[in-house]
């Protein structure tokens, strides 16, 4: 036997409760778990770790990760790894890298370049999901999944015209969703606050769903807002699940803005409902409350459409700026969830043109009132000089409704971590520890078994992976071992790149992703294919 774990107290990701056992690896899988009082000699292997005081679980799986670049460019990878995370689905919020031709490859990398980079640093050597994921293959640090992104999808077939789908491009739509599932995706992602997607109506992402659905896979949706219309936003989504039968997994399921305050249980009450109805449901949410976004997410649709190119036109001319920072500040745009841009809850978090950098840290209004400026005036520079590339987080949650759908039987951990910029969100860096150090530890919101059970077992069940999730003998050995007593995130708002503490050991595939604390630079992940 290649490893054996002794003396941990495993969780193991079913939430019963933790039981004390050696937990052999070999091969890449668990071998052997021997528990505490069972009959027969302790495993031996070649090299033996004294877990006594440490907990073992399944490797943490991030339901909502945005690290399709940074797993090509980062082979450390440490903001991910030293979490526990041996597993991320990316591909989310209907933007991503594949499936692309020429055009539209160009096009996705400047609208999403404040989640990911302009990418100018990264060989795109692909264009469909198959080959993207050939790419992951060739090593990345932790494993990764991939959902087909729709907006992407739609801006192959449709482009970015606010316009519904012809009858071909439909069709052309259900064939690269469908191909995606064939190469390997595990689902599709859409993005409705972020263009083209919002441009979809419900129908087009039924009939999208439907071929989801045939192929087993999960629908994902960034659905059409999260502030006003937030309740009416998650039931549209329920209800496209029970149109087109496919699985529903709500991405960063939470209610924010002060409209929202205290909402949490009505939205609990509409996922139960559903739920007992039948809808296969699930949900993933980040245990924090700022949101984190591009600032151009928040203008108006119609300010977008076209792409780019043409949100960037529109910014420079001053009569049609008039009418987007009148949608912006006084009727509340749908890229903003129809609420009204409070600008002092933006703060920039990270600039693509480095000479901007000085916005960082400071909310808009802030950095308006040190240039005695309006603070439109500076977003639309921003906007304007860092070529739509701002991210910025929105200090907009409410604790108690973060509490209270973290608790609910559906949920699971996302991360939705964007790793660029100067002082990006920590969750990028500290979602997981978090969890276990703040909510569990400390404030005793979950079990430590149940939370483990919500960053494993149950993700690994929505991504209908049959080996990996729980310690089981013959799962794959995708483990952490972590220490209850100190687990906790060291990202902070003001130093978001701090790593975790507590978690000295984390195995992807049987091979020490991180050992004693530190990144070993082994590079054992792969792409998880559906159906494979």
């Amino acid at each position: 036997m290649d490893l054996v774990l002794r003396g941990a107290r495993v969780a193991d990701g079913t939430a019963a409760p933790a039981h004390r056992a050696d937990v052999g690896v070999d091969g890449g899988r668990i071998a052997v778990v021997h528990r505490e009082g069972d009959p027969g000699p302790r495993p031996g292997a070649r090299r033996v770790v004294e877990a006594d005081g440490l907990v073992l679980a399944p490797g943490f799986i991030d339901m909502h990760a945005h690290s399709d670049l940074a797993l090509l460019r980062d082979p450390d990878h440490s903001a991910k790894a030293a979490q526990g995370v041996t597993l991320e689905v990316i591909g989310q919020d209907g933007l991503s890298y594949a499936p692309v031709d020429d055009r539209t490859l160009g096009e996705v990398r400047q609208a999403i370049t404040g989640w990911n980079g302009d990418g100018g640093d990264v060989d795109f050597d692909w264009r469909t999901v198959g080959e993207y994921l050939d790419r992951l293959d060739r090593g990345i640090a932790v494993n990764a999944a991939y959902l087909v992104p729709h907006g992407t999808v739609r801006a192959l077939a449709v482009g970015w015209e606010d316009r519904p789908a012809a009858d071909g491009e439909l069709d052309r739509m259900r064939r690269l969703v469908a191909e995606g599932l064939e190469q390997g995706a595990v689902g599709m992602s859409s993005g409705l606050t972020y263009t083209p997607g919002m441009y979809a109506p419900d129908s087009e992402l039924t009939e999208l769903c439907r071929v989801v659905a045939s192929y087993g896979g999960y629908h994902c949706p960034h659905h059409r807002s999260y502030g006003a219309g937030a309740l009416e936003a998650y039931a549209q989504m329920i209800e496209v699940a029970r149109a087109s039968g496919c699985a529903l997994h709500l991405a960063h399921a939470t209610v924010n803005f002060s409209v929202n305050a205290g909402r949490a249980p009505e939205l609990l009450a509409l996922l139960d409902a559903a739920l007992d109805d039948g809808v296969d449901l699930t949900l993933d949410s980040y245990p924090y409350l700022p949101g984190c976004t591009t600032l151009a997410a928040l203008l108006p649709s119609w300010a977008a459409e076209g792409g780019p190119g043409a949100a960037l036109a529109r910014l420079r001319d001053a009569g049609t700026c008039a009418r987007i920072r009148h949608a912006m500040e006084v009727e509340g745009s749908d890229g903003c969830h129809g609420v009204p841009v409070d600008w002092d809850t933006v703060e920039v978090s990270g600039v693509a043109d480095p000479s901007l950098a000085g916005y960082t840290g400071r909310t808009i209004a802030r950095a308006a009132a040190e240039r005695g400026e309006e603070p439109f005036a500076v977003a639309r520079r921003l906007l304007l000089e860092d070529r739509l590339g701002t991210t910025v987080l929105q200090h907009v949650g409410h604790e108690e409704n973060v509490r209270a759908i973290m608790r609910h039987r559906a949920h699971t951990g996302g991360s939705d971590g964007i790793l660029v910029g100067d002082r990006p969100h920590p969750r990028a860096y500290g979602t997981f520890p978090h969890y276990l150090g703040h909510y569990v530890r400390e404030l005793g919101v979950l079990s430590l078994e149940e939370c483990v059970a919500h960053l494993t077992g149950r993700p690994a069940a929505r991504l209908r992976l049959p080996d990996r999730g729980l310690v089981r003998e013959g799962y794959r050995a995708d483990l952490v071992l972590f220490d209850p007593r100190t687990v906790a995130a060291g990202a902070t708002f003001d130093a978001p790149r701090t790593p975790p503490t507590g978690i000295p050991h984390v195995l992807v595939d049987g091979r020490f992703a991180v050992e004693d604390g530190r990144r070993t630079g082994v590079l054992a992940g792969r792409s998880v294919r559906r159906g494979g």
